[in-house]
């Protein structure tokens, strides 16, 4: 059952009551019999982490969400033959070297 807060609109009063969802409403000041309104108030439930489902009861896996499996690519063939099956070296750049200065 919820906890809701209320406020005397007159005296100011403030004071908590448990009550079903479908109870009525508190509409009179139980200290100067004014008029009461209902404040709105910070839930009492907070999840912090870094997330209730995934982390607790979501399907364990082999690979985990942000790790994905390598996949394969395939470098077509460069060769005038088209029935080759073996793909054509892909080339490697050469490493890149630092020009040479030269003091005379």
């Amino acid at each position: 059952m919820p906890l809701y807060a209320y406020r005397c609109t007159q005296c100011g009063h403030h004071f908590e009551k448990i009550q079903s969802f479908s109870s009525e409403q508190e509409m009179v000041c139980p200290v100067c019999q004014g008029v009461l309104e209902r404040p709105l108030t910070a839930p009492r439930l907070h999840f912090k982490g870094a997330g209730f489902y995934i982390n607790d009861y979501a399907a364990k896996s082999a690979v985990p969400a942000n790790e994905s499996a390598p996949t394969e690519t395939k470098v077509p063939a460069t060769t005038s033959d088209s029935t080759s099956s073996v793909p054509a070296a892909v080339p490697t750049p050469a490493p890149h070297t630092p020009p040479s200065s030269v003091i005379s």
